[in-house]
């Protein structure tokens, strides 16, 4: 027999442990819906006290899964791929097609989402075309994207810096690490938006497929300095199908990941009274408020999903063969068994990178992207203020951390370049 609780997270009344393999009538706690968006670490709180180190959760209407609230639990999880591989294919046989997260999950021929020989393969061609990135050179890229956005929106006195900064900004970047003309570019990124919001996922996954066949199809035939010619050139031997995956990733999260991750970092800076003055006084730097949110409000929040192999007896918890075990990172980087309040800022051991063998490979980069965006802006505008009267507003999703929009004003500022900012 169950209760509600007010956040509406299911009471138990009985010590059963949860997940039990086969059929079970636990209820599940829902990170699909607004009122999670809203305030998720409510949410984890709650499941924490009710649940311990995991939760049963659903992650969309009938779709069941674990929730890794333990530090401790996920470092063992993501430490033994034997017993918790990252590969969805048998998991993805008992999802309706019409599932929204289904296209997000289901398998596909790259490191994230393989094991054994095929993850040694993949990983070894994703790292190798990352650690080719040119770091002095993308700094000089991302400020020679910022300027011209900046100047295009200083001089109102107000802007929306999600649409009008940061997506095209990260856009641009990515598109530069990829080697990918903007024609192609804007196809991905409408296929990847409609993926990541669940909304018409099916015309997203086709055309995004399509978009990075086009991608691939170009750079084979004129390979470049670029991400995309690097994996087609690694002795892995990548064929086009599995190329445009890779490339896919490096989207989806370049510019998801990058984009909140930069939005919610300014969010801390603009609204928190520790950050703002001291970050643009230079007594805190931009890196110290990014590894905050990354500890405290990661931009994926919820993900680094595995599907055990056979039911496993974790933590006196019985988890079923091939059902989603979701790490959360917000959650565990909050765990009070591991977590001292007194060492945040400066602090790294956070889980926002993912740990283990499906670590991100491109932690440097997205430091730099992030750091230089950000910099470039304050500087640029150092009397940014929030223009949220009603609070900010969260997307809904089981996965990210995101924003709706950043609205700001500030005091109109000439353009750097006024012949840049002048209309044609």
């Amino acid at each position: 027999m169950t209760s509600t609780s007010q956040a509406g997270i299911p009471v138990r009344s009985c010590p059963v442990a949860h997940g039990a393999p086969g059929d079970s009538d636990e209820p599940r706690v829902p990170l699909h819906t607004p009122d999670f968006a809203a305030d998720p670490h409510y949410y984890y709180e709650e499941m924490r006290r009710r649940y311990g180190a995991m939760a049963p959760i659903e992650l969309a209407p009938g779709v069941p899964a674990t929730l890794v609230l333990g530090y401790r639990t996920a470092v063992r999880v993501l430490n033994d791929p034997e017993h918790f591989p990252a590969d969805p294919r048998t998991w993805q046989q008992t999802v309706p097609s019409d599932c929204p997260i289904l296209p997000l999950l289901e398998w596909r021929p790259m490191a994230s989402r393989s094991t054994g020989a095929d993850f040694t393969r993949y990983r070894g061609a994703i790292t190798a075309s990352m650690d080719q990135v040119d770091l002095y050179a993308l700094h000089e890229v991302v400020e020679s994207l910022a300027l011209p956005l900046i100047d295009s929106f200083c001089g109102a006195g107000e802007a929306e810096l999600i649409s009008q900064y940061v997506y095209p900004l990260v856009f641009g970047i990515v598109n530069y690490l990829l080697g990918c003309p903007p024609e192609i570019g804007a196809k991905v990124a409408a296929g990847t938006a409609a993926l990541l919001e669940g909304v018409d996922a099916e015309e997203g996954n086709r055309l995004l497929g399509e978009a990075l066949m086009q991608l691939v199809t170009l750079k084979r035939g004129q390979p470049r300095r670029d991400i995309t010619s690097d994996l087609l050139l690694h002795r892995a031997g990548l064929d086009d199908v599995e190329a445009s995956h890779h490339v896919s990733q490096v989207y989806g999260t370049g510019i998801e990941f990058e984009l909140n991750l930069i939005v919610n970092t300014l969010l801390l800076i603009l609204n928190d009274d520790r950050f703002g003055g001291r970050v643009l006084g230079g007594h805190l730097s931009t890196r110290d408020a990014l590894d905050e949110v990354l500890f405290n409000d990661p931009p994926l929040a919820n993900l680094l999903i595995t599907y055990p192999r056979q039911p496993v007896l974790i933590d006196d918890v019985w988890l079923p063969a091939h059902q989603p075990v979701v790490i959360s990172m917000a959650a565990c980087n909050n765990d009070p068994m591991v977590r001292r309040t007194d060492q945040i800022t400066g602090n790294r051991s956070h889980l926002a990178w993912g740990i283990g063998p499906h670590a991100c490979p491109a932690q440097s980069i997205a430091y730099l992207i992030a750091q230089d965006s950000i910099d470039q802006l304050l500087d640029a505008l150092p009397e940014l203020r929030p223009n949220l009267p009603d609070g900010p507003v969260w997307r809904p999703g089981p996965f990210h951390r995101a924003l709706t929009s950043l609205p700001v004003t500030f005091p109109p500022t000439p353009p750097m370049n006024p012949a840049a900012a002048a209309p044609s």
